[in-house]
């Protein structure tokens, strides 16, 4: 045995597009996985003792996965039929980190101290390891065995190892597109990336977050569906970033830093031109720390007919602490809950979403609008967290207008679908939930939105035709509430009369889930900040094909 090793934290999908992070299985006494490849001569014996393993572990607390270390896409490893989870290790970084060389290697973790217990094969060195867990999950020794099989390739890694990755040229320009519009100064991001040396510095905390997906935030499933307003990075400059951090981030020979010559307005410019009307909200004052309540505004709108709103921008004057904004039109005696503090099913008029990040216009597609009938005014919901300095907010919402009748219109709505008078109890990792509502007329939907509150775990949107075809439109497989943007779907779907759409997801209400402020209390449902809901919105227009 040798002294404790230590592994930093990862998260990967599996073959089935569930999330799993180390971290989040504290609940459980160990996370066991083994690297696998079906081509390696020998890897179905070690399967079968791998499996037999689960059979005798898995119900005392011990997590099974196998990993593949190969970076094969999902369909080849749904084809597999191992019986087991299988993590979808894209870009080769965690099995580069956890040291695997050879197909069938072992480790077992600990998920708590982010260490390992064991590294090896499966025998009966690993069988012990397993045994002793179940006496004392607190120990300071590793096992080490030695392993052989296949011997694994990771020609990205070597690749970087022969020539690292320039700073300047490969580094700073993936950093520049999906970075810097938040870590900036006064973003929305705790530190700026502005030049080299603060990078540097920040390297080891960007590494942690890149693989345990904590950022780029705001992500789903990249195989099902695809979202305009999702934030993807390729495997390939996760790759990229992380080996260049791990050569310990060589400034390189460019004497020009682009990080260094990177500027923001001050000013967000109206990036279609002065608005057709400018809602000015009130100021708020937020305080330089923590989270504050979330904040509702009624705003009344002066027109004295009927509009058609086609596009919407937000400017908040100070966007580093505007967590998010959402504005709804309601009608004069309606709040900004509206029918869903009550009904498992409402249609609101929803305009748009404000995150942090670059400056955007939402203009609607197909020509739909969201009709604003005469008298109606706006309901918003304002979340705010402090940037270390205390600040004031005013955000300006430019409305673009289309003129015309409402019978010449596509009308933008959103049905809420709600799941409704549910308790959460103490101490329970995975606690299922669903809602559904079936569209009586054909529709286009547009875009979907997610929302739970602090013990939120995923949610997955998808459609069941009336043949009984179910296909998936989008998945938060690790539903971070933080971060809940309203996802535009880059390719709309339709959706037939009497179509069932359903969210599907779960809650995680223990020790395992990091935003949870206290897993020994029991939870019930509403529309507080310290109740849950359960809540997914489909965008949508009527097809008038």
């Amino acid at each position: 045995m040798a002294a404790l090793d230590r592994t930093g934290d990862f998260a990967l999908l599996d073959s089935e597009g569930q999330f799993h992070q180390l971290s989040r299985y504290q609940h459980r006494r160990a996370v066991i996985l083994m690297a696998y490849s079906a081509s390696c001569q020998g890897m179905d014996e070690s399967l079968a003792k791998y499996q037999e393993l689960h059979e005798e572990f898995a119900a005392k607390g011990v997590e099974f996965f196998l990993i593949d270390p190969q970076g094969l896409e999902r369909p080849a490893l749904q084809g597999l039929n191992t019986g087991l989870p299988i993590l979808q290790d894209k870009g080769q970084l965690v099995s580069e980190a956890l040291g695997l060389s050879y197909a069938g290697e072992v480790r077992v973790l600990n998920p708590g101290r982010l260490s390992l217990f064991y590294k090896g094969g499966v025998g009966a060195e690993l069988e012990n390891t397993l045994a002793e867990l179940l006496v004392d999950s607190v120990r300071n020794t590793v096992e080490s065995v030695g392993a052989v099989g296949c011997e694994l390739q990771f020609p990205v890694r070597d690749r970087h190892l022969a020539k690292t990755p320039d700073y300047a040229t490969e580094v700073a320009p993936i950093i520049i597109e999906n970075c810097v519009q938040c870590h900036r100064q006064w973003g929305a991001g705790p530190f700026a990336m502005d030049k080299y040396i603060s990078l540097l510095g920040w390297s080891p905390m960007i590494k942690e977050v890149l693989l345990n997906k904590r950022m780029p935030p705001a992500q789903v499933d990249p195989d099902i569906g695809h979202s305009t307003t999702a934030r993807y990075i390729a495997p390939d400059d996760i790759q990229t970033l992380v080996h260049w951090i791990n050569a310990g981030g060589p400034r390189g020979e460019s004497t020009v830093d682009p990080l260094e010559q990177l500027t923001f307005n001050q000013e967000e410019e109206w990036l279609l031109g002065e608005p057709d009307f400018i809602v000015s909200t009130p100021v708020h004052q937020v305080p330089a720390n923590g989270v504050i309540d979330d904040i509702y505004v009624d705003m009344e709108l002066p027109f004295d007919e009927d509009k058609w709103i086609r596009a919407v921008q937000y400017q908040p004057t100070a966007n580093g602490t505007l967590h998010h904004l959402i504005t709804l039109v309601t009608a004069p005696e309606e709040d900004f809950w509206g029918e869903e503090r009550e009904s498992t099913v409402a249609t609101r008029r929803f305009i748009e979403g404000y995150s942090p990040g670059k400056a955007v216009v939402s203009e609607f597609s197909d020509g739909s609008a969201v009709f604003v009938p005469k008298g109606h005014k706006l309901s918003m919901q304002f979340q705010y967290v402090g940037m270390g300095a205390d600040v004031n907010n005013i955000t300006k919402i430019g409305l673009y207008f289309t003129d015309g009748s409402k019978s010449r219109k596509k009308e933008r709505l959103v049905q809420a679908v709600v799941a409704k008078d549910f308790v959460l109890p103490p101490d329970q990792n995975e606690i299922p939930m669903t809602a559904e509502y079936v569209f009586t007329e054909d529709v286009i939907v547009t875009g979907v939105r997610a929302r739970m509150n602090e013990r939120g775990k995923r949610m997955k949107f998808s459609v069941e035709t009336p043949d009984g075809t179910v296909s998936d439109i989008l998945s938060i497989p690790a539903y971070n509430y933080a971060w809940q943007p309203h996802y535009i779907l880059e390719k709309p779907v339709q959706i037939a009369a009497g179509s069932k759409v359903r969210i599907v997801g779960a809650f995680d209400n223990s020790v395992s889930n990091p935003f949870n402020p206290d897993p020994t209390l029991e939870v019930a449902s509403g529309t507080g900040i310290l109740d849950e809901m359960f809540a997914g919105y489909f965008t949508y227009y009527k097809d008038g094909k």
